[in-house]
């Protein structure tokens, strides 16, 4: 989290004075620390958020198994920050490879608004970027005047999805609740649209709805919070697994698992297992191991043909209890 010291500056701003610092230094000598000259093998740089979450691990898995077999293509440089919520220091990330002047940075930024500044300043060092899996705000994109292709799947449609399959199993006028992502994640607020649009559609009544910030032991507290305020809730949507596995806890210790259906987002093993048990009813497959995948491809393809930088749409999948091995 950003703190404030007693002059009344703030962490991330010490940081990005030092990584500015870091680049220009870079910039005169080209050789100091971990500053490198660009090589004939393109370096893309995979910056994520939290690899504590399993989703970004298969993400990392995935683009460490395709530079494998292609290493004598491009190298690659796998890079998380501590939790989803580490916002200053995946802008460290993005200043570091500014610094080491890599080719291309692919990112799923933890932040669609925040990050756009930063991006903005690796391709004004001729780095080539490319958004993974949460959209960079257009707004703020427009404000800084620069375009940023994303490949990544439509969030909206995919919450749809489960939450379509989750109204075949209640009734008009059922309460649900939502746990909701990062406030000003673009991907966590396409999926609580998504929902919407479903719950609505079902004619379902959202009771609540509430931030569970990704994590695991918040989506407890805040589901703890929804049934004990809503006694009668049928349904707690999840905007990913993590916060489903929270949701599961809380049910689990209110004595209400049976009673409450559960959905999420993003097919983590341990949800899988979860709905082989009937305590999760669905998930969704965005295919993390892909995504990553596609926007390494996407910008080797710009690296080398110089097209110009468009969206990309990534595949979504239903995925049950029939789904899972």
């Amino acid at each position: 989290m950003v703190g404030w010291n007693t002059n009344g500056r703030t962490d991330m701003g010490k940081r990005i004075l030092f990584w500015t610092a870091v680049a220009a230094l870079c910039a005169s000598v080209g050789l100091a620390g971990g500053c490198r000259k660009k090589s004939d093998k393109p370096r893309v740089a995979l910056i994520m958020k939290s690899l504590a979450n399993e989703f970004f691990k298969t993400m990392e898995d995935g683009a460490r198994a395709h530079q494998k077999a292609h290493a004598a293509e491009y190298d690659i440089l796998c890079n998380g920050i501590r939790d989803e919520q580490d916002v200053a220091g995946q802008i460290d990330l993005v200043q570091q490879m500014i610094a080491q002047k890599v080719d291309a940075i692919v990112i799923a930024p933890a932040d669609s608004k925040a990050l756009v500044r930063f991006c903005k300043q690796a391709m004004d060092a001729d780095i080539v970027v490319v958004n993974i899996d949460n959209k960079l705000d257009a707004d703020t994109l427009k404000e800084q005047g620069v375009e940023i292709p994303f490949v990544g799947p439509n969030n909206r449609k995919g919450a749809r999805m489960a939450a379509e399959h989750l109204a075949k199993k209640l009734k008009k006028g059922d309460k649900v609740a939502i746990v909701e992502g990062m406030p000003g994640a673009f991907n966590g607020i396409q999926r609580k649209l998504g929902f919407e649009d479903a719950m609505k559609a079902a004619g379902m009544v959202i009771a609540t709805s509430q931030s569970g910030r990704w994590e695991t032991d918040l989506a407890d507290k805040v589901v703890a919070g929804m049934i004990q305020e809503h006694q009668d809730l049928k349904a707690v949507l999840c905007a990913n697994d993590s916060m489903a596995l929270g949701a599961v806890a809380a049910l689990k210790s209110a004595g209400k698992l049976d009673q409450v259906l559960v959905i999420g987002y993003d097919n983590i093993s341990a949800v899988q297992q979860l709905m082989k048990e009937g305590k999760i009813l669905c998930t969704i497959d965005q295919h993390a191991d892909q995504i990553a995948v596609e926007g390494i491809k996407y910008a080797r393809q710009i690296l080398k043909e110089k097209v110009a930088p468009a969206d990309q749409e990534t595949p979504v999948h239903l995925i049950t209890a029939a789904d899972v091995k």
